[in-house]
């Protein structure tokens, strides 16, 4: 894929940190942390939440609400390395929108320098929940192959890496500011447009034939 990049990205880009890991406090509702790495079974909602998996279309959780499946991914070639993000928002209420195949609405192809591999998993969803809110979405979706953020965004999970505290709390607050979202876990082979999407901007970078980000939109 190789999509011109766009000028409209760069303020939203600016507003998540592109550099660095953006701060912030979570207003998210979930049960407080569990035990260090390991599960404490299903997290709390608040009452017009759910975080149990994805509502099908139509479906009293969705009907209204304008739905985003998001799919993301984060790869480090060398942890830490040379690192990158991809995200796919697809319309939920498209048919077969769950399919791992769906035509996205919009995506997302960065490079993001020397980085962890979480913490490029994490920069994903930030940047994808950004995304996400800018084109008007109410609710989301999130099927992400790291169960590390899936626990850890449910609160299931300690965030104890230091460099991914800031971030988990971005991404929590953002979440917050939507009406309904759920985050489940879904095996890599799901995740392979998200995937590609990584691969392309670490590759394009390297090579010196693109930008660092590439984002396209609707229209």
């Amino acid at each position: 894929m190789n999509h011109p990049h766009d000028p409209g990205w760069d303020s939203l880009w600016d507003s998540v940190g592109a550099t660095r890991p953006a701060g912030g406090q979570s207003k998210a509702q979930a049960k407080g942390p569990a035990s260090a790495g390991g599960s404490a079974g299903a997290g709390s909602t608040g009452a017009a939440r759910r975080t149990d998996g994805i509502d099908p279309p139509g479906s009293p959780g969705t009907a209204g609400l304008k739905t985003f499946i998001v799919r993301t991914d984060g790869a480090a070639r060398g942890n830490p390395g040379p690192a990158s993000l991809g995200a796919v928002l697809i319309d939920a209420s498209l048919p077969g929108a769950a399919r791992p195949d769906a035509a996205p609405l919009a995506t997302i192809s960065e490079y993001l320098g020397i980085q962890t591999n979480n913490v490029a998993e994490y920069t994903g969803v930030v940047r994808a929940l950004a995304l996400a809110e800018e084109l008007g979405a109410r609710a989301v979706d999130l099927l992400l192959d790291s169960n590390l953020i899936v626990e850890q965004l449910h609160g299931r999970w300690r965030v104890k890496d230091a460099k991914l505290i800031p971030l988990h709390a971005d991404a929590r607050a953002r979440l917050a500011r939507f009406e309904r979202w759920s985050a489940r876990h879904v095996p890599r082979a799901q995740n392979k447009q998200a995937d590609a999407l990584c691969n392309q901007a670490v590759d394009r970078v390297q090579a010196g034939t693109g930008p660092r980000v590439v984002v396209t939109r609707p229209g």
